[in-house]
């Protein structure tokens, strides 16, 4: 069965803890629901954390807001908009400028919360133990730098304490936007890996196209957790391994492109308008960009970790490092496959995760024999010559999701659609697709045309399209009732909505700190001082940065069900303030 990305390590074969029987009631109360005496469990919650609770974190208004553009000037956050058609349950985020992580109640309500000492890099997970498994930036790097880099690894108990923690941050690699725990108890994640120019010109890149600093491809690594620090590399994947190009008949990769979906163009590149200073400092200040590059980039108008054709890169135009800029990870246990968001390709890719680290570095081998090439590809055909900008669907979108058993369209992918370069003007959308998958998981494809489908199961888009645009992060995930979780990343803004499209929750982040010059994101290391930032009303021991900035942005969101395993164990060692049992 698909596995649902909010329910990972079960406690028997990752961290064992102590079966818990206390139960988790949800309040009902709402704007449009009436109040609920059944709300000890949420109170359990609510008074474990009330010293973290913003001095705004909620303000229930009545009515919908209209105009979602205009949030960021206006003074509600919090609550927006709370139904009784709304999924029950509790909603898991971390704000980019923020070293805690919050975990809210249907009602907005501060539930419970994690302090860390990094920023996030970027996503994070309630684990069914009850811990909380998060991506951190790591400080000091000077090797990698850009949007969504991470590099630090960690796993918390409710209270807070590390209970483990991993570093891919060196330099030939760095971690980078999302992880994804697998059933087995190892943990899935992308990172950055080093190539030379040289390496890139022998690869068959076009020297035009060919930076000094060469190029930083992505991989997939499946860590074995060790002890509380550390972990064991036990199955690999590259990009690298799986090219063609068609410019050059005396290096390696050599082929024609249309011929080869399975394999990546090494000279494809995403192209996009120029990318400004000021939308490099707007996008610092949001806490995504940091790294190795973040000042130099802003000196000289590039955009790190963008890749090419989304700015300038380290090379001059068009040239940027971060070639693929894959922002998501996702896992099918049934399948045993994993899907991946690739922004610079504007496609959604699918490999076989049944080879041997060997077979994925090959053509054949695995369950589907083709070792680690392409199984499948959707979202963007021009990518292996197999359409043109008008077949185009996707358009730097982020958040894979397999959807899950139990919910409507289960086993369907879903993706945030950020709409970066649509044809018909910019605006976002949340876009169901449903692969041509068989029952022993191949993938149909008849020779020269794209992979199907052709149109989208299910999209949402605002009623004024408009309404909904997020440039950068965001994501989507189906509910088991029907209705979608959306997050509009860059504005801190969380609907729900039915399969009509109406919405029947809403909230904005509440937790604004600012990022920006002098403010340390660049590190990502600690709060003033060098202290970690807690979660508190803002201006208390928050960094500051430029005014007028972005705050309270969110690479994604995930909501949980009342029964969650993790959700009641979390319950439970907060009731009773104290850590996990391991």
């Amino acid at each position: 069965m698909p596995m649902d990305r909010s329910v990972h390590l079960g406690c028997s074969v990752f961290f064992p803890i102590l079966l818990c029987a206390a139960v988790l009631v949800i309040q009902a109360q709402g704007q449009d629901r009436p109040p609920s005496s059944d709300s000890q469990g949420a109170d359990l919650l609510a008074d474990h954390a009330a010293d973290e609770s913003p001095a705004e974190a909620v303000a229930a208004q009545p009515g919908p807001r209209r105009r979602p553009e205009k949030q960021a000037e206006s003074a509600q956050r919090g609550l927006v908009l709370n139904t009784d058609a709304a999924y029950p349950g509790y909603t898991l985020f971390a704000p980019l400028n923020s070293t805690t992580t919050y975990l809210i109640d249907i009602q907005g309500q501060l539930a419970h919360s994690w302090s860390s000492e990094y920023v996030p890099g970027q996503a994070v997970y309630l684990l069914e133990d009850g811990s909380l498994l998060r991506c951190g930036r790591q400080p000091g790097n000077r090797h990698f730098g850009g949007g969504g880099i991470g590099g630090h690894i960690e796993r918390l108990a409710p209270d807070g304490t590390v209970l483990w923690e991993y570093v891919c941050a060196d330099a030939s690699r760095c971690q980078h936007h999302d992880i994804e725990p697998l059933p087995n108890g190892h943990i899935l994640l992308i990172a950055w890996e080093k190539k030379t120019r040289e390496q890139v010109l022998a690869a068959g890149r076009d020297p035009e196209q060919a930076s000094d600093s060469g190029l930083w491809p992505d991989c997939l690594l499946e860590v074995a957790p060790e002890g509380t620090s550390g972990g064991k590399i036990v199955w690999q994947w590259h990009v690298w391994d799986h090219l063609v190009q068609d410019i050059d008949k005396d290096k390696a990769n050599y082929g024609v492109v249309a011929d080869h979906p399975e394999l990546m163009d090494l000279n494809y590149s995403r192209r996009g308008p120029r990318i400004t200073s000021e939308e490099i400092e707007r996008l610092r200040a949001l806490g995504y960009v940091g790294g190795a590059d973040a000042e130099e980039a802003e000196d000289t108008e590039q955009e790190p970790g963008f890749g090419p054709g989304g700015g300038r890169g380290p090379g001059g135009p068009d040239m940027g490092a971060d070639w693929c800029h894959t922002n998501a990870v996702a896992y099918n246990a049934e399948l045993d496959q994993i899907a991946l968001s690739v922004h610079n390709f504007s496609e959604v890719w699918i490999i076989d995760h049944s080879t041997t680290t060997q077979e994925a570095a090959g053509h054949s081998g695995g369950r589907q024999g083709k070792g680690g090439d392409l199984l499948y590809r959707w979202g963007n055909p021009r990518t292996y010559s197999a359409g043109d900008a008008t077949d185009q669907v996707l358009f730097a979108q982020h958040d894979v999701r397999w959807i899950p058993a139990g919910s409507p369209g289960a086993g369907h992918l879903m993706v945030f659609n950020n709409g970066v370069g649509r044809l018909d003007g910019q605006y976002s959308s949340v876009v169901e697709f449903a692969p041509p998958v068989s029952a022993t998981g191949s993938y149909r494809l008849k020779r020269g045309q794209a992979f199907g489908p052709a149109n989208a199961t299910w999209e949402y888009t605002a009623a004024d399209k408009q309404d909904l645009f997020s440039r950068s992060i965001s994501g989507a995930q189906r509910l088991p009732n029907g209705n979608t979780l959306v997050c509009s990343g860059e504005e801190g803004r969380l609907i729900e909505v039915d399969a009509s499209g109406k919405t029947v929750w809403e909230y904005v982040n509440p937790y604004i700190e600012r990022g920006g010059p002098g403010g340390g994101f660049g590190s990502g290391h600690h709060g003033p001082g060098g202290h970690r930032s807690r979660g508190g009303p803002p201006g208390e021991g928050r960094r500051k940065g430029p005014p007028g900035g972005p705050g309270g942005g969110l690479f994604r969101a995930t909501r949980f069900a009342p029964d969650h395993p993790g959700l009641r164990r979390l319950l439970q060692a907060a009731s009773t303030n104290q850590g996990l049992t391991e």
